[in-house]
């Protein structure tokens, strides 16, 4: 069974209904954020790059990331209104948040000490009240939460 090796909440700055993560050592990547971005996919991905949809347009989002040394433990499908998985590499074993309005946030997500091949499974909940804050009152924080859990490709 495999074992939760780190956690960590960071805060996303959603803008335009959408934030990324990616590699931190980003001199090098052939698409960096925001280029290529797809409206239409929760989950999409580009080299070192994943990119992720959300309900509201302008909100702080809550982001919880789980670093496993193996597959983690299938989460409840009814508790998550969106779900995805995908590929992630990373030369430096950090990854940083981008968002649309600001460009690259402050905080990183530590992978590991170096660089690697990941899987990551991607999970959200409270999309439409995030949405329908963004439409009545603006801004928001924490009411869309995401769960990002992160395991080695080899594993």
């Amino acid at each position: 069974m495999a074992a939760l090796v780190r956690q960590q909440d960071v805060d996303a700055y959603v803008g335009f209904h959408a934030f990324g993560l990616q590699e931190s050592d980003d001199a090098d990547l052939p698409v960096p954020f925001p280029y290529d971005f797809d409206r239409h996919a929760f989950l999409s991905t580009h080299p070192g790059r994943l990119d992720i949809t959300s309900g509201g347009h302008t909100h702080t989002a809550a982001v919880h990331v789980e670093v496993w040394d193996g597959p983690p433990p299938e989460q409840n499908r009814a508790d998550w209104d969106e779900a995805g998985e995908a590929e992630f590499d990373s030369t430096s074993g950090q990854v940083a948040v981008w968002s649309m309005h600001t460009g690259r946030m402050d905080d990183l997500i530590m992978l590991a000490d170096d660089g690697g091949s990941w899987r990551v499974r991607v999970h959200c909940t409270g999309r439409a009240a995030a949405a329908a804050l963004s439409q009545s009152e603006g801004t928001c924080h924490g009411l869309e939460r995401y769960l990002l859990q992160f395991w080695p490709a080899s594993s």
